[in-house]
């Protein structure tokens, strides 16, 4: 048993291993972003964004919400190791399953719909982002708060990626490289993963009986349903601009939103590495699971207006950075939609805790309530305005979610202390 000093030592090192590899995941595709708009186009840029946004729901599928019931089940059950192999086979079987399902779903598309069979070997090479993904059980790594493992991994398939693209990407015509470098270097970094864990970790794959996939299944049903809304009013919304307006209208908002996420995705070290932290306290002192959450909420309202201040402040900056040039349609967009960063961070941090809290009633109800104000705004609002609609629509929908999240968060730890109180 670790005391707390060892535990927050632990979870030093895991934020300084997230932190740089958020700051990878972001930074590196930043230095490649400005060279590919430059080299692709907006159009042809705006193309890749449009695919990218379609396999995300593959990856969706896939993932199945494991990245947090199954880091949950490998951080409480991780000194157990005839558990963990059960974990971890039965979870990459599901995934392996759901991922030959995901591929006859794309193959069908790009048999009956013209928008994807138009570009059908840009989709085919956007998936192999999927079987990395796949490959790599980022789920384990969290679980076992061995966060190293992933941060290596991942830079060593961002630098594949970042080099290559400077290297073979050199006019229009390259543009299906793109999606190929890409699957390649997150195919390669799951390969290694399993190597590790194979080897560090001792765990190999077994077969597991019908009832134990079932069992998990069932156990994901709900994180995943939360993800699928999840998408209803974010990659689903990318894809209504490309389908309602053009490509050249996507790569203005992919620019835009690829600069503010950024950003904001630095909050994600944090939330990734006090995930199973939470999970642990929740069971062990309620008390001190409710201090930690106020603390970081606080830091998160901090640091998030601060990115906010700076990120309006240099506005014009960022876009000559990116495109080269200024260009105003590119900062309006950008400068409102900076304003995205100031929940960005209480997204995950909230949907954690009601997850950890096993309130997953009050988490579809949030998904349901958002989804719903999502089909009524957002449609019309691209309709009239285009991007420019999206980005504000957007804004409306994801602020309305962290209110509904906030507020079943604090009425379930009131709800808790009553409950002590009798």
């Amino acid at each position: 048993m670790r005391t707390e000093k060892e535990e927050y030592k632990v979870l030093r090192s895991n934020f300084i291993s997230l932190t740089m590899l958020q700051t990878a995941n972001y930074i590196l595709p930043l230095i490649t972003l400005p060279y590919l708009v430059k080299t692709l186009g907006v159009e042809y840029f705006g193309l890749l964004a449009f695919a990218t946004a379609t396999i995300t729901y593959f990856g969706i599928l896939t993932d199945y919400g494991f990245n947090l019931t199954a880091t949950k089940e490998i951080s409480i059950h991780r000194e157990d190791n005839k558990r963990v192999i059960e974990i971890f086979s039965a979870v990459m079987s599901i995934k392996f399953i759901l991922l030959l399902i995901s591929f006859a779903i794309l193959l069908l598309l790009i048999s009956i719909v013209d928008k994807f069979s138009e570009h059908w070997e840009i989709y085919l090479l956007t998936f192999g982002t999927v079987v990395g993904q796949v490959l790599f059980p980022v789920w384990f790594f969290q679980g076992m708060e061995k966060m190293k493992y992933i941060t290596y991994l991942n830079l060593l398939s961002k630098s594949i990626f970042t080099t290559a693209i400077f290297i073979f990407v050199q006019d229009k015509s390259d543009f299906f490289l793109v999606p190929l470098l890409l699957s390649i270097g997150a195919i390669v970094s799951g390969v290694i993963s399993l190597y590790i864990i194979y080897k560090e970790f001792h765990i190999s794959f077994k077969i597991e009986s019908k009832e134990t996939l079932k069992e998990y299944l069932l156990d994901g049903w709900h994180v995943f349903l939360s993800r699928f809304y999840l998408s209803l009013y974010t990659t689903t919304n990318i894809l209504l601009l490309g389908l309602m307006t053009n490509n050249i209208a996507v790569g203005y908002y992919s620019i835009a939103e690829k600069i503010v996420v950024a950003i904001g995705g630095l909050f994600d070290p944090i939330n990734q590495t006090i995930y199973p932290y939470l999970a642990r306290k929740y069971r062990e002192s309620f008390n001190l699971f409710v201090k930690f959450l106020k603390k970081v909420s606080t830091l998160f309202i901090v640091v998030s207006s601060t990115f906010v201040l700076f990120g309006e402040f240099f506005v014009e900056e960022l876009i000559i950075l990116i495109n080269g040039e200024i260009n105003q349609h590119i900062v309006m967009l950008l400068s409102i939609f900076l304003l995205r960063i100031f929940v960005m961070p209480f997204g995950a941090l909230l949907s954690n805790t009601l997850i950890i809290m096993e309130r997953k009633r009050e988490f579809i109800k949030v998904m349901n309530y958002t989804v719903l104000f999502d089909l009524i705004i957002v449609p019309f609002a691209i309709y009239q305005f285009h991007e420019l609609g999206l980005i504000v629509s957007f804004l409306l929908i994801i602020s309305i979610h962290t209110l509904f999240l906030w507020y079943f968060v604090n009425q379930s730890i009131a709800n808790k202390r009553l409950t002590y109180v009798a």
